[in-house]
Formats: structure tokens, sequence, C-alpha cells
């Protein structure tokens, strides 16, 4: 006895596969953010200026290192 194939049945059973695999990976990371209490400073709308080449935004060094470019202004 041969069975006949049916593209339809195997189709279905790798989607149900790759959903079955990213499902745990997927749900991992979500809402992970409400979990972590930020305790840090409230949020402070401060302009972002330089100092020399350093980019700088309410007291704190940011960009990375990456030299600032001229347009922004200097402190």
């Amino acid at each position: 006895m041969s069975r006949s194939f049916n593209p339809l049945h195997q189709s279905g059973l790798v989607l149900t596969l790759l959903v079955l695999a990213l499902a745990p990976a997927a749900s991992a990371g979500a809402g992970t953010e409400a979990l972590i209490p930020y305790e840090g400073p409230g949020f402070q709308d401060c302009l972002l200026t330089r100092i020399e080449t350093q980019l700088v935004r309410c007291d704190n060094l940011t960009g990375a290192g990456v030299s600032a470019p001229f347009w922004i202004p200097e402190q």
C-alpha cells in the first residue's frame, strides 16, 4: 500500500512546527519593560549640546564617542 502525497497536509505540519518553535522565543522577551522598575532620574527635556567634540545632554556625555557635528551648539 502506498500513501498519496498531499501537499496541504505537509504545509500544515510545517506551519504548525514553525509556530511552536517560535512561540516561546517571542513570549520570552515580551513585556519585560513593565516588570523592571526604572529608578533613574525623572525625564528631563534637555537640549543636545557639545563640549568641543563630545555630545552632551543633561550634563551626561552621549553619542558613544562619535565626534559631534559642528552644527550642534557648543556649551
